[in-house]
């Protein structure tokens, strides 16, 4: 896989662990909240899987959250 596209998922996939530890729920409840299986949760959170936005949706809608802050794939600057 592309290493742009790879750093683009994990940093996606920190965003959906930190938007979920924000509202404190467990991987558990978000899988049931967005209709997912837990171990799709597990491997977006880790950066292991491509999505598809429907995924991305269901995820962003489960947490309330804004989408701009789940799609963020800027890299922060490790300066």
């Amino acid at each position: 896989m592309n290493q742009g596209i790879e750093n683009q998922l994990k940093t996606f996939g920190g965003n959906v662990r930190r938007l979920r530890n924000e509202a404190g729920i467990t991987q558990e409840k978000l899988a049931e909240m967005a209709d997912l299986n837990i171990r799709t949760v597990q491997k977006i959170e880790a950066g292991q899987t491509n999505i598809l936005i429907t995924t991305a949706a269901r995820i962003q809608h489960a947490l309330g959250a804004d989408w701009d802050a789940l799609m963020n794939l800027l890299v922060p600057d490790s300066a």
